[in-house]
């Protein structure tokens, strides 16, 4: 279903593709959005489980797209140096597919907007809950299940 990598000497196994997830910063999000335009957009994750959660606000061009159409890419890139007098560059990223599911159910936006908590605010621990508890309104999270992964890296 999904293609096979053209350079497979150039892969990376699975262990370090989910490696290279649980590191980086951001991703890019690619869905089906509107006219038949691809529309791709950088966002903050957390990978947890083979899946990725991200949250958003609780109207917007991502979440009308998803809710028409729940197949996404996914996209990473961990490293990158251009080397100009090679005419090349060195780095290691990470595409993923998969279905997006948008939770609504504020136990589980709870639960899972934790993960982001955990990546990105870990000194911030003793304000999680409050926090959480006075947006949990404002916004969904998604969570995308991994359907298939592949990892690359320039030699």
């Amino acid at each position: 279903m999904f293609r096979e990598m053209r350079r497979k000497n150039q892969g990376l196994n699975e262990e370090e593709s989910i490696k290279i997830l649980e590191n980086a910063p951001s991703g890019v999000l690619a869905v089906y959005g509107d006219d038949n335009y691809p529309y791709a957009v950088p966002l903050n994750f957390a990978y947890k489980n083979n899946k990725i959660y991200f949250h958003c606000a609780t109207k917007g061009h991502k979440l009308d797209a998803i809710k028409k159409n729940n197949k996404v890419s996914f996209c990473v890139v961990d490293s990158e140096e251009v080397i100009p007098d090679k005419f090349t560059t060195d780095y290691r990223s990470v595409i993923l597919f998969g279905k997006a599911r948008i939770i609504e159910d504020n136990k589980e936006k709870a639960k899972t907007i934790l993960y982001l908590c955990e990546k990105y605010s870990p000194n911030q621990k003793g304000s999680w809950q409050e926090t959480i508890k006075n947006s949990i309104d404002r916004f969904l999270m998604v969570e995308i299940a991994i359907e298939h992964i592949s990892g690359k890296q320039s030699k």
